[in-house]
């Protein structure tokens, strides 16, 4: 049996090996995955879980784009759990623990059915990282409205307030 580090090291890779030279998404999800590793430091939850799920969040990505001719959310909802299982096999990780990473990467887009520790530091994750691009023009006072209403844990909602609010009165 592998150890987590072992585990996480093989899910950086074949997620590297399936996006090829999409540099893009490889990027965002190595970024997702150093926001959630400093959630879950302070938050808790599986280690393994969340970096999985963090690794693996948008592995259908391109195969929502083949099949749907689109990269929205519900078709990496669709696509992604059994690209993600078949590789969390790959390495042996549990069945439980299989099948709560795919509900994290069935609804990270929709936080329809699933409401665990590991979920929401993954949402909040993702958001840290897709924040950037939505809403960077807004003011102090819509960036912590949209902060309370969106992130899910308190180190999350934090570290969104560093990043976006407290930068951007720096500048």
């Amino acid at each position: 049996m592998l150890d987590n580090v072992a585990i996480r090291d093989r899910l950086i890779e074949d997620m590297k090996n399936l996006f090829g030279d999409d540099q893009r998404r490889i990027d965002h999800a190595l970024e997702v995955f150093n926001h959630a590793q400093q959630i879950r430091a302070e938050e808790g939850g599986s280690e393994l879980v969340v970096e999985s799920a963090a690794i693996l969040h948008d592995i259908g990505i391109h195969e929502a784009e083949r099949k749907h001719g689109s990269s929205a959310g519900k078709y990496q909802e669709i696509e992604g759990p059994p690209i993600a299982r078949r590789m969390m096999m790959e390495h042996g990780i549990t069945e439980p623990d299989i099948n709560h990473i795919c509900r994290i990467i069935a609804n990270h887009h929709s936080a329809r059915n699933i409401d665990t520790l590991e979920f929401r530091i993954i949402w909040d994750a993702d958001w840290l990282v897709n924040l950037t691009d939505m809403y960077i023009s807004a003011s102090r006072e819509k960036l912590e409205m949209i902060i309370n209403k969106i992130f899910k844990t308190e180190t999350g909602k934090r570290n969104a307030r560093k990043l976006y609010i407290e930068k951007k009165e720096e500048n």
